[in-house]
């Protein structure tokens, strides 16, 4: 490499970076720093004991009545959403999740040969009733932060009926159904 490469090379870093610091002597110049002291709004002091934080309530469909219009084949539809890493039949081997017989009424974390998360171990003093399958299948990362499971969650509420119904009846003596 000659002299003249050299320079050609030196001098195109050298246009670069006065070209970059220009561009930013102009961006100070569009958009000035000091705005004045002008106050758009004005915010008073919240009065003591009041909160600004509101909490909503929870958006979760009791299901229990849902399950009365339930369909079986409904959910069984819905549950090949499930299928793709939980075995559901009498025996099942686990596969990225544990295997769904006889869930409903199950407690939290208990299906033998599967290594829970944390989260899900936290809860094992509950069973998985009817609310709680219907809370964690809305989204299971609000009702067990912290849980393994990347599913998103059933929206819609007869969805997660119908597929609760169909995991109820994988089961050689399913739980009672809820009153009312």
């Amino acid at each position: 490499m000659d002299g003249f490469e050299v320079n050609k090379i030196v001098g195109a870093i050298l246009a670069a970076c006065v070209i970059a610091m220009l561009s930013g002597f102009v961006a100070e110049l569009i958009f000035e720093k000091d705005h004045g002291e002008a106050v758009a709004y004005s915010l008073s002091p919240r009065e003591a004991g009041v909160s600004l934080v509101v909490e909503a309530p929870l958006s979760l469909d009791l299901i229990g009545p849902r399950l009365a219009d339930a369909d079986i084949g409904a959910g069984k539809t819905v549950a090949k959403k499930c299928t793709a890493c939980h075995t559901m039949g009498e025996g099942g081997a686990n596969k990225i999740g544990p295997n769904l017989w006889d869930v409903v009424e199950r407690a939290v974390a208990s299906h033998a040969g599967y290594s829970f998360s944390g989260a899900l171990k936290g809860k094992s003093g509950e069973a998985w009733s009817y609310e709680n399958l219907g809370a964690f299948l809305l989204k299971p990362k609000d009702w067990a932060p912290g849980t393994k499971m990347g599913f998103a969650g059933i929206k819609k509420p007869q969805d997660r009926a119908n597929l609760i119904l169909y995991l109820r009846s994988l089961s050689g003596t399913p739980a009672a159904l809820p009153e009312g």
